[in-house]
């Protein structure tokens, strides 16, 4: 199947290139932007390249899909949104989404992850989509929740990023849910 593309009114979701690579440095060098992804901020291109390789890797597995965010204005992409840790046999995946600074507060982060949740439910036939998310990101709790995400609890140092342990809500959104849609 060729990479799905997806039309929202302000944006296309698109698979990232290596000509993407210069836009995704900007947000990903961000500390401000990966301050709750267990990344360290971006050092070069390279990083940048890297991350693409990985995202081609997830789909050519069947564990994900990422969708380059661009803005339709500018052509730029300014983020990324899409399912890792899928589980076919299950029905199951995570989400994930991030975007670049100067694109916050606009309402970016909900167009693109409304579209995608779509696509899940409906294309993938998802039962279930969840997101993991540190206590300390309210905004991104705050986005999840808007979508119709419950909090179902706190897993206690489930991941080990950036030399420390992180403790993660578990949210999840049932295709029953789907009044993110209206």
């Amino acid at each position: 199947m060729t990479f799905p593309v997806i039309e929202t009114s302000r944006l296309i979701l698109r698979k990232p290139t290596q000509e993407d690579a210069e836009d995704m440095l900007v947000y990903l060098a961000d500390e401000e932007v990966v301050k709750h992804m267990g990344l360290a901020p971006f050092n070069g291109v390279e990083d940048a390249l890297s991350e693409i390789q990985w995202y081609d890797s997830i789909r050519r597995e069947g564990s994900g899909i990422r969708w380059g965010i661009i803005l339709k204005e500018s052509g730029r992409m300014i983020g990324s949104c899409g399912f890792h840790n899928m589980d076919t046999a299950h029905f199951r995946a995570e989400v994930g989404y991030e975007l670049s600074r100067d694109c916050w507060g606009k309402g970016i982060a909900s167009e693109a992850l409304g579209a995608v949740l779509r696509f899940g439910f409906e294309y993938y036939r998802l039962e279930r989509i969840q997101a993991l998310i540190e206590p300390e990101n309210a905004p991104s709790q705050k986005l999840i929740a808007a979508k119709g995400f419950i909090r179902e609890g706190l897993l206690r140092h489930y991941e080990y990023t950036n030399g420390k342990f992180d403790d993660l809500y578990m949210y999840s959104l049932l295709k029953n849910d789907m009044n993110f849609l209206d």
